[in-house]
């Protein structure tokens, strides 16, 4: 095999209350990576489309070569490599666009050379490329578009990561404004403290949602979406977020929050019919504050990335 193509998909990270610790896939929607052999000495990212030639060709910049770098490192392999990268996300959106990228970018590597990583294996090669993207080592879009559905990232240390379950029909809608927040501008604004009564809240959201999605209670899902310590700083900077919240909730949304740093809103619902009109109401909100706004409704992903098959020559 010459080359492989892997896809990984859009993520949702925080889910409110799980700030830096909880994420979820969506379906379809992400970045594609082409990994083959080069004829040059090295890492080489040789074609970027989609991007409006914002991303960087430098391997030691671009998520997608960080991330080969470090898993050739644990290797201690020197192979010479040609990337070529599909952005299917929109830059700074709150989507995991950095993530798919090295995500996918990973997938593909590991395929050409054999699969000498377990998937989850991938995962600490993957969160060095967030740390050059934003600056911040976090996995809570890479580790759900790695692995997919509902993911818990319960220990940094020991990169201690588990799955969650999906409630059956659970949909996903993904607002996104056309501004662009940096994620490092995002996590500039966050308070460095918390109240412990802040926290003790957090604890029960976080604790409330995880039993909500096992047991398929929806109603305790709808409870649990709320984030005390770092949406009131980033909701600030989107406009009309919160005349989403109310429009979604009595067209019968679970509940809504701000997807990873922003500006993309999430919301959840309990069925396809719901998030539609979800996605509706949110983009007239967003349109009348004269924002352009683009919309994705998606079961919840629980595959994760994965390579597509025949694309090698």
């Amino acid at each position: 095999m010459k080359s492989i193509t892997a896809f990984a998909p859009a993520t949702v990270a925080n889910v409110s209350c799980g700030f830096d610790i909880l994420g979820f896939a969506i379906d379809e929607l992400g970045d594609k990576v082409t990994v083959g052999l080069g004829d040059r000495p090295g890492l080489h990212v040789v074609h970027i489309e989609g991007d409006g030639g914002k991303l960087p060709y430098e391997a030691e910049q671009n998520t997608c070569t960080v991330a080969i770098q470090a898993m050739l490192y644990a290797l201690g392999e020197s192979i010479d490599l040609e990337v070529r990268l599909e952005k299917g996300l929109p830059l700074g959106s709150g989507m995991g666009s950095s993530a798919a990228s090295a995500v996918a970018a990973l997938v593909a590597c590991n395929e050409l050379l054999g699969n000498p990583f377990q998937k989850q294996a991938l995962l600490p090669f993957a969160i060095e490329a967030e740390r050059v993207a934003c600056g911040a080592a976090h996995a809570d879009n890479v580790a759900p578009s790695l692995l997919g559905g509902f993911v818990l990232i319960r220990d940094y240390e020991t990169l201690d990561v588990i799955k969650l379950h999906v409630p059956a029909g659970l949909y996903a809608t993904l607002v996104h404004p056309h501004l662009e927040l940096n994620t490092a501008d995002s996590r500039s604004v966050l308070r460095q403290k918390i109240s412990l009564k802040e926290s003790t809240i957090q604890s029960g959201n976080i604790a409330g949602l995880i039993a909500g999605l096992y047991s398929e209670d929806l109603p305790l899902i709808s409870r649990s979406l709320k984030d005390v310590i770092a949406e009131p700083s980033r909701a600030l900077l989107i406009p009309g977020f919160y005349e989403v919240r109310q429009g979604i909730k009595e067209a019968g949304a679970l509940g809504s929050g701000i997807s990873g740093s922003g500006p993309t809103t999430f919301i959840l619902s309990p069925n396809r019919d719901i998030a539609l009109k979800s996605g509706e109401i949110s983009k007239e909100i967003f349109e009348k504050l004269g924002l352009e706004t683009d919309i994705y409704t998606s079961a919840i992903n629980v595959r994760g990335a994965y390579c597509i098959p025949n694309t090698s020559p």
